[in-house]
């Protein structure tokens, strides 16, 4: 140039060359690209050119596996103690709601509560638990006469008509193995064993209690808490998925538990109708069993018709038929107003889930089962059903 500003230089490719001459060889870039870097581009994996560095790693992985499922074994009892104290808490939530809908503050709703439960169990020790005992008792030294009522009916002529005289030893054999004290101690493992069951029974419920009223205290902090992980965008959508499943699980524990007291009345009613012996242990029986949802009521139907024939065919019969009509009412009307605010599950799955829950964990499997069906089915309708439908 004449003003003595240099000139740039011109390319190195020919003009004839295009513009492909200015642009890089794609094959370079990505030869370029998979050349690994000092500065540890490579995955953690690919350092592992070594056999022995890989099984050293996969062995520490599968002890530390190891190490945290027995972990996990040593602490199965304090985490079934928190999963029924969360469950309890849940079970709870809606009654206090309720009473907080009609102006009352949480703590003073709790307070209210556990005074009426603790009420409650008070009455129920003091009134049930001397009859209970005695009815056990009772139970127990009358099994010899029960027998031989039961040997004088025309259903145990049947019976020996069938299978023969067998039949005859067979029952005897039993009777004498009931009654001894011995052989029921080392069927339960001993005195001391049983003795031992107790007392951790009674600390497990105390410290269930106790868990339960951290947790109803403390349950609008933790939902709030475990929103938290959740990104910002999303937390309203499950806010509302957790206070439905939350609403879910209580109203169902609630209902739960009405439906087993309701059995329990007609149980112990029928009993004392019917002139069935031992109805108040017979009434507690049917609270334990028919807590379990769905298929309690029918195992305490099969249970108590069975151990009435053995005082009268007539009365095990009509207790059968009225109890069983009591089964069905409930089925159709108790239970859809009292599981109204309740996810519905379709009896397959309750079946399914208590089955599940009482092969892993007992009966308290059992009765956790259906809550946690109920909440995966709602998960599954509120979040991965929109999802896929929103695919086109």
């Amino acid at each position: 140039m004449t003003d003595g500003t240099p000139s740039p230089e011109p390319l190195a490719a020919s003009p004839a060359a295009g513009t492909d001459a200015a642009t890089p060889d794609t094959s370079t870039v990505i030869a370029d690209a998979t050349v690994p870097s000092d500065r540890g581009g490579r995955p953690f994996w690919a350092h592992l050119d070594s056999p022995f560095t890989a099984g050293l790693l996969l062995t520490l992985g599968g002890l530390a596996a190891l190490l945290l499922g027995i972990a996990l074994t040593n602490i199965a009892t304090v985490i079934i103690y928190i999963a029924l104290a969360m469950f309890a808490s849940l079970g709870l939530d809606p009654v206090l709601k309720r009473l907080e809908r009609h102006g009352v503050k949480r703590p003073w709703a709790i307070a209210i509560v556990f005074l009426i439960l603790g009420v409650i169990g008070a009455g129920l020790l003091w009134l049930v638990v001397p009859t209970l005992v005695t009815q056990i008792g009772q139970f127990i030294t009358g099994i010899p006469a029960t027998i031989a009522n039961f040997e004088k009916t025309d259903t145990y002529a049947w019976l020996e008509g069938i299978f023969g005289p067998g039949l005859n030893t067979l029952v005897t054999d039993l009777e004498t193995f009931i009654t001894n004290p011995a052989n029921i101690a080392a069927v339960s493992g001993g005195l001391l064993k049983i003795g031992a069951g107790i007392a951790t029974a009674v600390s497990g419920a105390l410290i269930i209690v106790v868990l339960t009223l951290y947790f109803v205290a403390s349950l609008p902090a933790i939902k709030e808490s475990m929103m938290q992980f959740a990104p910002a965008r999303n937390r309203p959508r499950v806010r509302e998925l957790t206070n439905q499943i939350t609403d879910s699980v209580g109203g169902y524990l609630m209902g739960m538990v009405i439906l087993a007291f309701f059995n329990s009345v007609v149980a112990t009613l029928l009993h004392l109708i019917l002139g069935l012996p031992y109805p108040l242990l017979m009434g507690v029986l049917a609270f334990s069993i028919t807590i379990i949802p769905l298929v309690g009521p029918v195992l305490y139907w099969i249970f108590a018709t069975v151990l009435a024939l053995f005082t009268s065919p007539l009365s095990a019969l009509i207790f059968g038929i009225l109890y069983l009509i009591y089964i069905q009412i409930e089925a159709y009307v108790i239970t859809p107003r009292v599981m109204s605010k309740a996810i519905s599950i379709p009896g397959s799955l309750v079946v399914i889930g208590a089955l599940i829950g009482g092969t892993l964990l007992g009966l308290i499997g059992a009765l956790v089962a259906v809550p946690v069906t109920a909440s995966i089915l709602l998960i599954i309708k509120q979040v991965y059903i929109p999802k896929q439908d929103a695919k086109i």
